[in-house]
């Protein structure tokens, strides 16, 4: 069908253009698509088995985690499900003992808790070195008869916290508890990168974590988390606490408010008064116990929340958290490597093609707000739809896309550059460079058709040229006209506008389209001004040349603002872009009505008010040839005198009203310059003005 895109049409032209540059361009590309492919897919970590952190886009990638992680983070009540028995600071002072806690102190703690009727006991403590009370810590943990999961921890895993000897005392204090409801259960949490954002590795050989062997031993769900080593799923507190936490939509800061987990004092479980005992018990009963210290400056960890927060809670908070998760179910799906693969892909992919459709800003921002929405908003729709973005490379996408569409496109604007430098150059000699340059870039300027714009119109004649040409060999008149077209062809560009057409030796030109510019009134008021200039240059030009020749006359310039229809005129097989309309006529009478006016270059009222330059004088009104109304005309004097301007322009005005002071003021001004015909021309036509204030020409 005719005039119907080509299938592919959107990508082709671009894509000829990547096909058509040097091999050490495409070389370039290829290997920065690679590039491209790569931080897509390993912007957290790079490729082995150590994980080490990607340089620049890891710590982004963490960042934006952290982001996704508090703000889908579901606010909640305080969970009563599990309670913290902790020691701090003050119930160390109160002990009379630094840290660790007296394990006499942690074994009359236990004994009460086993009556109390919990589901399970964790203790977050290591008991690497002997104290005099181990026997009877021993002994009471032998005799528990509800579950308890007891620190551990080893060298390999836990090289900054123990040493070899540590772990040999550790390793009897555990094998002590043989046979008992205490088993070892490991500690260990992921800091990997600075924060406990997952759940940590399985390491043949060491014991569960200590959640998972408290929900095994109570026969809670921990099934389901068999082999599970991702995300935390951290949940915020409705109501926070005093020590920093946030608070819920409903508080303010620093209220005295619940914490997530209802925290007891260890010094709540010794010496207890058996009549305290009953509502000691009821907080107890059929929850999971953590039992650690909450110690200022020591053992604590940060988590996705704290970049917001600033806090850093215990381990032991912690330890809850993956009981609670494991409660709740909410076990994270993970994404495999081969998706991510196909995301990573996939981008690239979207990159290239993007690159490729070299559509025009208007179009291409919207497209490039959707795919920044999509690479931003994807990993918080996953986030929230439970599925673990821990290592979602949403940071790597975007820089990946940027690079691999900054690649693709430089190496089209490389293969296109001779072409364009040539195109370029071929439209320069009608039209400026910045208008060829659009044009280039959006063909579907060329199109028939036209648009009514407002444009500012040059046309120019050179006076009695055609006579000449009568008497000289034509060789010499091409010669001639050439040069002086060549001549007038150069102001006209290099004052930004379009060249219409030559009419002979007449030049039409406009400024205001196809691109209007704020200061096109200045650049053609500056152009018809030069161009009268260059026509006395290439009557000298041809004086110095042959003085046999007839003299050239002078160049004569009319100039209009209004408005024409612009566009391209024509058929399939040839079509010219040119402008239509009453300005341009306008323009022409004026150029004509130089001769009677013995003037050069003529302007309307309409065009001077646009120029933003100050060497117009008046030159009063007349009706035009073939015109009915009339024209108030202005001509380009720069050296002119700024108070005869001044008397000139207050005679235009009170030519109506006051012929007579207007006269006066014209010849007033016209005495001062006695070599200057077009005023003189002026004082006769101010003394045959109709009822309208105007001079009838023709």
């Amino acid at each position: 069908m005719k005039g119907q895109r080509p299938r592919g049409g959107f990508i082709s032209k671009g894509w000829r253009a990547v096909r058509e540059a040097g091999t050490v361009q495409l070389c370039m590309t290829v290997l920065l698509v690679l590039a491209a492919l790569f931080i897509a897919r390993f912007s957290w970590t790079l490729p082995g088995e150590t994980e080490e952190p990607t340089p620049l886009t890891n710590a982004a990638e963490l960042a934006l985690y952290d982001m996704r992680a508090y703000l889908a983070a579901d606010i909640v009540e305080q969970d009563d499900r599990i309670v913290l028995v902790v020691y701090d600071d003050q119930a160390l002072i109160n002990l009379e003992q630094r840290s660790p806690l007296p394990r006499d102190a942690l074994a009359e703690a236990l004994g009460n808790l086993d009556t109390m009727g919990a589901k399970a006991i964790g203790i977050d403590i290591l008991f690497d070195q002997p104290q005099a009370e181990d026997a009877e810590l021993i002994e009471t943990l032998r005799a528990m008869e509800t579950p308890v999961a007891v620190g551990y921890a080893n060298v390999a895993t836990n090289a900054a916290d123990i040493v070899y000897e540590q772990q040999v005392f550790l390793d009897e204090f555990m094998a002590a508890l043989e046979g008992s409801n205490a088993r070892p259960a490991s500690i260990r949490l992921d800091e990997q990168f600075g924060a406990t954002r997952k759940w940590p590795d399985i390491v043949a050989g060491l014991p569960p974590l200590l959640g998972r062997a408290m929900l095994q031993d109570a026969g809670g769900p921990a099934e389901r988390f068999a082999g599970y080593e991702g995300g935390i799923e951290y949940r915020r507190a409705l109501r926070a606490g005093p020590e920093g936490q946030e608070t819920g939509p409903d508080r303010t800061q620093g209220e005295l408010q619940e914490p997530l987990f209802q925290s007891l004092s260890i010094e709540l479980f010794l010496d207890l008064d058996p009549t305290v005992a009953e509502f000691v018990a009821q907080e107890i009963e059929g929850k999971y116990v953590l039992i650690g210290g909450d110690i200022v400056d020591y053992d604590r960890v940060e988590t996705p929340f704290t970049s917001w927060t600033g806090f850093e809670p215990a381990g032991l908070s912690v330890h809850g958290e993956i009981i609670a998760q494991m409660l709740d179910g909410q076990r994270l799906t993970p994404i495999p490597p081969i998706l991510l693969w196909a995301m990573a892909l996939l981008v690239v992919a979207s990159a290239v093609l993007t690159a490729l459709l070299e559509w025009p800003a208007r179009r291409l921002v919207p497209l490039l707000l959707v795919l920044a929405v999509l690479f931003i908003g994807i990993p918080f729709w996953l986030h929230m739809r439970n599925v673990d973005t821990y290592g979602l490379p949403a940071v790597g996408w975007i820089v990946g896309w940027i690079v691999a569409y900054t690649a693709v496109t430089a190496a089209a604007r490389s293969a296109g550059a001779a072409q364009r430098s040539f195109a370029q150059g071929a439209l320069g000699k009608y039209i400026p460079r910045d208008i060829a340059q659009a044009i280039i870039e959006q063909p579907e300027l060329l199109s028939l058709g036209g648009e009514k714009r407002e444009i500012y119109v040059l046309f120019s004649d050179l006076e009695g040229f055609t006579k000449m040409s009568h008497a000289i060999e034509p060789e010499m008149v091409a010669r001639l006209l050439n040069r002086y077209l060549e001549m007038l062809s150069k102001v006209v560009l290099d004052h930004g506008g379009v060249i219409d057409k030559f009419v002979g030796d007449a030049v039409v030109a406009f400024w205001g389209a196809p691109i209007a510019r704020p200061d096109d009134g200045t650049r053609a008021a500056q152009a018809g001004y030069a161009i009268w200039q260059a026509g006395e240059d290439f009557r000298r030009e041809v004086a110095a040349m042959d003085p046999e020749l007839p003299p050239i006359g002078k160049t004569r310039v009319g100039l209009h603002f209004g408005e024409a229809v612009i566009g391209n005129f024509g058929g399939d097989t040839r079509i010219q872009y040119t402008a239509l309309g009453d300005s341009m006529n306008t323009a022409a009478r004026l150029e004509a009505a130089n001769k009677p006016l013995q003037s050069s270059v003529m302007a309307s009222r309409e065009f001077i008010a646009r120029s933003d330059l100050d060497w117009w004088r008046a030159m009063g009104r007349v009706v035009l040839r073939g015109r009915a109304r009339p024209v108030d005309i202005f001509e380009p004097a720069p050296d002119f005198p700024r108070a005869d301007r001044q008397k000139l322009a207050e005679a235009a005005d009170c030519a109506v009203d006051d012929q007579g002071r207007a006269t006066a003021l014209v010849d007033q001004v016209a005495a001062g310059h006695p070599d200057d015909p077009a005023l003189h021309n002026y004082a006769n036509r101010i003394r045959n003005l109709n009822e309208e204030g105007a001079y009838v020409l023709g």
